[in-house]
């Protein structure tokens, strides 16, 4: 008999973790972060206590009350063992937004992470290039271990450890090599290891297709059992590629539970398509003098595209941050797409360059990197793809004049709620 089980996200925009239990087998269906819970006790710099692992979580009722965690993020001071425990095959994740993998972190490392390339590479690159946030080190972590009297934990410093993935479609040797490696020095990798799906056994059958969303890599599944399942996760119809969510529902037709998203089911505004948002945003850019500053939700790639094409037509260069150029040539290896050939990338100015800067530059490709103060001398034949977060770096170009575009569904949405007092 076929059990579902919605721990979290049944109230909420994403923090989606769901169970799918039967005969002895079960997967989860993402494991999400909450961001209106979070949001609740912690703010941009008040954040749960790393080295109290899951504790502050539990207590807060930020995740689940079950055993499923990985025991070195328990201190001593946390008894799970009159938890649920869940027989868990594998986490079957949607795509690489952090309402919908944040908290997988936090899983015991033996649950395989059922996923598609472009998912893979993007949490990759995603955790090469930020600051660790726990639960979101999704596709490596760090083990802690208990200090003084087993309340504090410690982080490993000197040695990362990789998840096991299986992969929704076959992939290139370069993929394999960028999952098996690490960009940070003094540290040693244990990586994961990698399969394809075709070749996963399991008590379902799993079978994925590629969605539209405003990430690369979105997927979704019909999941067969005793009870056929078709699983959404985030999908639209308005993106590059709407006929794949199409395709999709054909597919779905068929199943007996249909999960699926329901935030926009009682919205009356509106449903613009990404033609809409090309046009109204190539009149404001056809029309900017000085400066013109593209925001827009993290890691929508389609979105920067349609600005490279916008700067291509209105005869200005696009210049990217260093990040998302990180990003981008990792999501290469999964589409063997460059979307970075012709962009500059911006050169902030810092002290010292990141691992995966120096990785990007010297083991990858050439970086056309540009100086603010060259953008200063003429910022009217630019057109930059900053976020709110990257804004500070105005203050070494110093623009006389400019104009900024926010190009977002809302403002907030998913983790990419923004301070526009700010």
């Amino acid at each position: 008999m076929t059990s579902i089980t919605i721990f979290d996200g049944n109230y909420t925009i994403g923090g989606t973790k769901i169970y799918v239990g039967e005969n002895e087998h079960g997967i989860l269906l993402d494991f999400g972060m909450n961001f209106k819970k979070y949001g609740a006790f912690f703010q941009q710099f008040i954040s749960p206590r790393s080295m109290r692992g899951i504790y502050d979580l539990i207590q807060l009722n930020l995740i689940p009350k079950l055993d499923i965690y990985r025991k070195d993020l328990i201190p001593r001071d946390l008894d799970v063992s009159s938890y649920p425990s869940l027989n868990i095959d594998a986490v079957v994740l949607s795509h690489a937004h952090m309402d919908h993998c944040g908290n997988i972190g936090l899983l015991k490392p033996e649950y395989p992470i059922i996923a598609s390339p472009s998912t893979i590479m993007l949490l990759k690159a995603m955790l090469d290039s930020s600051s660790t946030m726990l639960g979101s080190d999704v596709a490596y972590y760090a083990l802690k271990n208990q200090k003084k009297d087993g309340r504090i934990l410690e982080t490993d410093r000197y040695k990362d450890n990789g998840r096991d993935f299986i992969s929704t479609e076959s992939f290139s040797d370069s993929l394999h090599d960028f999952f098996s490696i690490t960009t940070k020095s003094r540290k040693k990798f244990d990586a994961g290891n990698l399969h394809l799906l075709k070749d996963y056994s399991s008590h379902f059958k799993i079978n994925a297709y590629e969605v539209d969303h405003s990430i690369y890599g979105a997927t979704a599944y019909v999941i067969s059992g005793d009870n056929t399942i078709a699983y959404s996760g985030d999908f639209r119809l308005h993106g590059k590629k709407g006929q794949k969510s199409k395709e999709f529902i054909k597919e779905a037709k068929d199943a007996s539970i249909l999960i699926i998203e329901g935030t926009r089911a009682a919205r009356k505004d509106v449903n613009e398509s990404e033609v809409i948002v090309y046009e109204e945003c190539l009149k404001v850019a056809e029309d900017a003098r000085g400066l013109i500053i593209a925001d827009f939700t993290p890691r929508n790639f389609e979105r920067l595209e349609m600005f490279k094409l916008i700067a291509k037509k209105i005869g200005r260069t696009l210049i990217i941050t260093p990040k998302d150029a990180y990003l981008l040539n990792a999501l290469e290896k999964a589409d063997g797409i460059d979307r970075i050939k012709d962009l500059r990338i911006y050169g902030d100015l810092k002290s010292t360059n990141r691992g995966w800067e120096k990785f990007l530059s010297t083991k990858e490709r050439k970086i056309n990197y540009i100086d603010p103060v060259e953008i200063s001398k003429d910022p009217g034949i630019y057109l930059i793809c900053f976020s709110l977060y990257d804004i500070k770096n105005l203050l070494d170009i110093k623009p006389k004049e400019g104009t900024y575009i926010y190009s977002s569904s809302e403002a907030f949405e998913e983790e990419s709620e923004f301070d526009f007092l700010r």
